[in-house]
């Protein structure tokens, strides 16, 4: 018999609760579906009009202002209510969908993707949030896994969308694809969302200054990416880290914190959990340019570079199917073994992605590629669960609402300053200047290798991770 505390799949997804899950899960399912569509079509882009040098600024601008939505959602929902914040955060993705869609040059569509970026910031924290808000307690779990299971689902579909229109030759299509999708999830929120408030009558505050800054910290590096001179680079990310620590020293002391006490130190177990899922989240980011060097070093066509770059994600899902529900022995073991399998695979990828000949001639070999790609995110699954679980048990009494979303931030932000990185990384190693089949070739290379840097660091400081058990 079943337990009446707990509820079932048929109550979630029946009737008007089925309705008002299809609304949360689109709401994260068009931010995701939107990420994949475009680091697929992003070669295609940059070949039509220009602004290689700015290649890894796509990302870095969308999430550096996913994490500025992510922090002002919370206030939004405080002021507008349901509804009408849901609303207002897929009028602002669509204005910015459609300026990417429209953009003549690279700076505009810069513009268009920042302007999204904060839209699907708004979209993914509402998305989340809503769930207490709408569901009874009993369906929390249930529709939590839902509306998580859509970065799933957008693995398959982003590249798929924009693997077709960029291949067609009319990537500006795979942006106009989406606003329909968008139209239709605004009409689901408008009839099944209530306007309603959170429970709580205080008055909601968020660390919105710290936020910002931990944003200009990844635009610093950003900016220096583009420097010709290596001292320029230097110093770009030396004023980054400068600023990320000063922001930390000011946290351990506020009122209204960014992350719990003791989170900055690896010494500590949530500092060494933390330092783990931000150097984890950093290797990853290279996926942003294997659609690039499969199109350009491997002469793959864009909807079959975006399914190999989608091998990642689909890896990790993998790992976290494999680690999950693990006992602490073997947990411990995985938390270990997840890196150095990750870094592995970097260094793989760092040594083989440049090589055009594994591709010529009908060969193959190049297949062989799809092994590293999917080890980079088997390693990351592997340890994935029980880091996120374990940060949860280590957090300090009264601040575990402030680790969980601190989880979210550190990813975004990881995300972002390893986009910032990446670019800085390719542009030094030849990626614009010489350019073309070559410069691709040493910036494989160089991002892999040095990427994988980032892993292997998780290898030594995951010790208090594994005492965290």
């Amino acid at each position: 018999m079943r337990d009446n505390h707990t509820g079932s799949w048929s109550e979630l997804l029946r009737g008007r609760n089925g309705l008002r899950s299809l609304a949360l899960a689109g709401g994260v399912a068009v931010h995701a579906v939107n990420v994949y569509i475009a680091t697929t079509i992003l070669p295609s882009v940059v070949n039509d009009i220009g602004g290689l040098e700015y290649y890894a600024w796509n990302t870095t601008l969308f999430v550096v202002a996913s994490i500025l939505g992510s922090a002002l959602s919370p206030k939004l929902l405080d002021k507008f209510g349901l509804r009408h914040a849901f609303l207002l955060a897929i009028a602002v993705f669509m204005l910015g969908t459609i300026a990417c869609a429209m953009s003549p040059s690279m700076p505009m569509l810069l513009v268009g993707r920042t302007v999204q970026g904060l839209g699907g910031g708004l979209l993914l924290s509402m998305s989340y949030s809503a769930v207490r808000m709408v569901f009874d307690e009993q369906l929390w779990s249930r529709a939590m896994v839902l509306v998580s299971s859509m970065w799933g689902v957008a693995t398959l579909m982003g590249p798929a969308i924009g693997g077709i229109f960029a291949q067609t030759g009319h990537w500006r299509l795979a942006f106009w694809a989406v606003l329909p999708i968008a139209g239709l999830l605004a009409l689901l929120v408008h009839t099944q969302i209530q306007q309603q408030r959170a429970a709580s009558t205080r008055r909601v505050q968020a660390p919105a200054g710290k936020i910002t800054l931990l944003a200009i910290s990844v635009l610093l590096v950003s900016l220096a990416s583009l420097a010709q001179h290596w001292t320029w680079n230097v110093a770009g990310i030396a004023a980054g880290v400068l600023m990320t620590i000063l922001i930390a020293r000011a946290d351990s002391h506020a009122r209204i914190r960014l992350f719990p006490t003791g989170s900055y130190s690896t010494g500590t177990a949530l500092g060494s959990l933390y330092a783990c899922i931000c150097l984890l989240s950093i290797g990853v980011t290279t996926e942003i340019y294997i659609p690039y060097f499969l199109q350009v070093i491997h002469a793959k066509s864009p909807l079959v570079a975006g399914y190999w770059t989608a091998l990642m994600s689909a890896g990790w899902t993998l790992g976290s199917f494999i680690s999950s529900g693990r006992s602490s022995a073997t947990a411990n073991r995985l938390i270990q073994a997840g890196p150095v399998v990750s870094c592995v695979s970097l260094a793989l990828l760092g040594v083989m992605l440049p090589l055009s000949a594994l591709s010529q001639d009908g060969s193959q070999t190049v297949n062989w590629l799809m092994v590293p790609l999917v080890g980079v995110g088997v390693g990351v699954g592997l340890c994935w669960p029980n880091l996120l679980t374990r940060v949860f048990k280590s957090a300090p009494k009264g601040q575990e609402n402030i680790a969980s979303a601190a989880i979210t931030t550190l990813q975004l932000y990881a995300m972002a300053m390893g986009a910032a990185l990446a670019g800085m990384v390719t542009n030094a190693a030849g990626f614009t200047q010489p350019g073309g089949v070559q410069g691709a070739q040493h910036a494989a290379a160089a991002l892999c290798l040095v990427f994988a840097c980032a892993p292997g660091l998780a290898v030594f400081l995951s010790a208090g991770a594994r005492r965290a058990a």
